[in-house]
C-alpha cells in the first residue's frame, strides 16, 4: 500500500510536529502539529445567526455567507465535496489549509468551522512498501513484473530465455535433475529407456538422456546450467537432436537413438536422439544459436551442431592435409555436411565428442 505525499505525525514521536512524507520516504521538513497551533490561535467558532441584533444585520450576514459559499465553490477542486441538503441550502466543504487541521463548511445561511478528520500516519511496515512494488515488507526491482511468473494460459511457455514453464495435466518427460521449481501437486518418477533395445543403444553409444516423468497438477519450471531454452513444435515431422541438448518433451513424441549417417569414422561414431510425431520439445543451447537453412551446401562442427531436420542427408566432410600429420593442422579436420531441405541449429560452443560406451 502506498501513501500520498503529505504532512503526517512525526514518526520520531514528537507530538508537536508534523513531518513531510514525499510519497517515498520521510524528509527533514517539519511543521507545527494542529494541537500546537491551537495553543497559538483559536479555532474559528461557529457564527450564530440568532445573535444578530436586527433583521438588517442578519440579512447582511446571510448575503456575505452566500458570497463566501459561491467563492468556495468556485475555488473548490474536484476532490472537494459539494452537496445539496434537504433544506435546499448548497453546502461547500473546503479542505483544511495545509497543517491547520481545520475544514470550513459554507452554507447559504451560515459558515461553520469544524476540525478535519484525523489521518493516521503509516506504520513502518507500510512505509517500507510505499515506493515501487512492495511484497511482504520488501522493496526490489525483482517485483517490477519483469521477473513475475509467466501467466500465459498455455501448456508450455518460456518463463525467460533460460527457463521453461510447463503446465501439467498431461505428463511430461524431462532431463533428470532439470526441475528448478514447481507449484501444485507434482510427482517425479524415473523414466526407463523405453525398451531393451533403447537401453542397449544408450549403454553402447553414450547417447540419449536420463529422463524423469513428471505427473500431477501444477506448474513446473525446468532449466539446465543457465543455458538458453528453445521450444520446437513438431507437426508430424522429425528432429535429430544431440541428447545433451534435450531438456523436456511431450510423451506423445516417439524417440530413439540413431547413428548419424556418414560419421562412423569419428571415435565411437556419432549418435543422436531422433524425435518424431506430434508434440513439443524444449532444447537448450550454450549461448544464442544460429539456425541455418540448407538451401546451399551447409557444414557444421560436430561438437557445435545441436539439432537438424531428421530428413536431411548427412556425411562427413574432411579437410585433413598432410601437414596435419606433423601437428600443423587447423583443428578443423572434420565437419558434418548436410543436404536436403531443412534446418540446422548450431550453438556458439563445442562439446567434446563422446567415446563409445561413455
Amino acid at each position: 500500500m502506498s501513501f500520498p505525499a503529505d504532512w503526517y505525525p512525526d514518526p520520531a514521536g514528537d507530538p508537536t510536529l508534523l513531518r513531510w512524507w514525499d510519497g517515498v520516504q520521510w524528509t527533514e521538513h517539519t511543521h507545527p502539529a494542529p494541537q500546537a497551533q491551537a495553543q497559538q490561535q483559536p479555532v474559528e467558532q461557529q457564527w450564530d445567526a440568532g445573535a444578530a441584533q436586527d433583521a438588517s444585520a442578519a440579512a447582511a450576514a446571510a448575503e456575505q455567507a452566500i458570497e463566501a459559499a459561491d467563492h468556495a465553490v468556485d475555488q473548490a477542486t474536484p476532490s472537494d465535496v459539494v452537496e445539496q441538503r434537504d433544506d435546499d441550502l448548497t453546502v461547500a466543504r473546503v479542505p483544511a489549509a495545509e497543517g491547520s487541521g481545520v475544514a470550513t463548511e459554507y452554507t447559504g445561511a451560515a459558515a461553520v468551522a469544524e476540525p478535519a478528520a484525523p489521518f493516521v500516519a503509516p506504520v513502518a511496515s507500510q512505509v517500507a512498501g510505499a515506493s515501487g512494488n512492495g511484497i511482504a515488507g520488501i522493496r526490489s526491482d525483482l517485483f517490477s513484473g519483469e521477473y513475475s511468473e509467466n501467466d500465459a494460459n498455455e501448456r508450455v511457455v518460456l518463463q525467460n530465455s533460460k527457463m521453461l514453464k510447463v503446465r501439467l495435466g498431461e505428463p511430461v518427460l524431462a532431463r533428470q535433475g532439470s526441475m528448478v521449481a514447481f507449484q501444485g501437486q507434482v510427482d517425479f518418477d524415473h523414466e526407463g529407456a523405453g525398451g531393451v533395445g533403447k537401453f542397449l543403444k544408450k549403454a553402447a553409444t553414450g547417447e540419449g538422456v536420463q529422463l524423469m516423468r513428471c505427473t500431477g497438477q501444477g506448474e513446473v519450471f525446468f532449466a539446465s546450467e543457465a543455458d538458453q531454452v528453445h521450444i520446437l513444435h513438431l507437426d508430424g515431422s522429425a528432429l535429430s537432436v544431440n541428447g545433451r541438448n534435450i531438456l523436456a518433451f511431450e510423451p506423445t513424441l516417439d524417440y530413439d537413438i540413431q547413428r548419424v549417417q556418414g560419421a562412423g569414422v569419428l571415435t565411437g561414431g556419432l549418435f543422436n536422439t531422433r524425435l518424431s510425431g506430434y508434440g513439443w520439445v524444449a532444447i537448450t543451447t550454450k549461448g544464442q544459436p544460429v539456425v541455418l537453412h540448407t538451401n546451399q551446401p551447409t557444414f557444421g562442427d560436430p561438437q557445435a551442431v545441436v539439432a537438424w531436420s531428421a530428413d536431411l542427408r548427412t556425411s562427413l566432410n574432411k579437410t585433413v592435409k598432410a601437414k596435419a600429420l606433423v601437428g600443423l593442422g587447423s583443428g578443423e579436420a572434420f565437419q558434418l555436411a548436410f543436404e536436403g531441405n531443412g534446418i540446422v541449429i548450431v550453438q556458439p560452443a563445442e562439446y567434446a565428442l563422446p567415446a563409445a560406451g561413455g
